[in-house]
């Protein structure tokens, strides 16, 4: 399937809002379609007849499904970047749309142009990842059997791919640098978001949540990321098998 770079999907069922958003993104350069309906948006994604965009903006609160349900969904089928955008403010909401594999999450009401920010920083992190097809990209060895593509912005253990977002990427990829170093909570944060917002610690943890399942999913399961209490996290390189 066809990839294009500047497509954006806006999943939004206010359409004033939706017209607000599709502006400013259009004013940056962006290509942008809209749909209005949860159940149509993951259709969408399972479409391999269409150009496939380069990121979604994901509204919660939609008919036909709800936009937790489309994340799950899309999450199953592909690691196309996601920001949430929504009018549920509670930090526990949060939370579970980063755990079900959104990259971000902005709340309403919000700056247009600091949605098109966070659209841009998301697709910085993807860049790289879609290497046109037959391309080889460089493959380097890491500690434990771990692998990295740094053009193509993929991780593996012993062959298999871990199919990471480019926020848990990132993050995997900065545990796997310094073995056994314990890195602060505030330390990953400033990494996985560049532009330094203010967010919950707790958010690194929902991350945190998803890489150690991607990791359990491996044969034989990998459990090499440890919490240490009240700090942070560390790569943990004796728990590999």
């Amino acid at each position: 399937m066809k990839h294009d770079a500047r497509r954006i999907l806006v999943v939004e069922d206010e359409p004033k809002l939706a017209a607000v958003l599709c502006d400013y993104l259009h004013a940056a350069g962006y290509v942008c379609e809209w749909l209005a309906d949860g159940r149509q948006a993951l259709h969408r994604v399972q479409d391999n007849s269409q150009t496939k965009p380069a990121a979604m903006l994901l509204d919660l609160m939609l008919p036909g499904l709800d936009g937790l349900e489309v994340c799950r969904g899309v999450r199953l089928l592909s690691d196309l970047p996601i920001l949430i955008i929504s009018a549920r403010v509670d930090e526990l909401d949060r939370l579970l749309g980063l755990e079900l594999g959104a990259d971000d999450y902005v709340c309403k009401p919000f700056s247009p142009r600091e949605v098109v920010a966070r659209v841009r920083a998301l697709l910085r992190r993807a860049d790289g990842r879609l290497t046109p097809a037959g391309q080889q990209t460089p493959v380097q060895p890491l500690i434990g059997g771990f692998t990295v593509d740094e053009a193509g912005q993929r991780l593996a253990w012993q062959g298999q791919v871990l199919h990471l977002t480019p926020v848990e990427f990132k993050l995997l990829r900065l545990l796997l640098s310094q073995p056994g170093r314990v890195f602060e909570r505030s330390q990953l944060l400033d990494a996985i978001h560049e532009d330094f917002r203010d967010v919950s610690d707790r958010v690194v943890d929902s991350h945190v949540k998803n890489i150690r399942r991607k990791l359990a999913a491996l044969q034989p399961p990998q459990d090499c990321i440890s919490a240490v209490y009240g700090v942070g996290y560390r790569f943990d390189p004796a728990a590999i098998a």
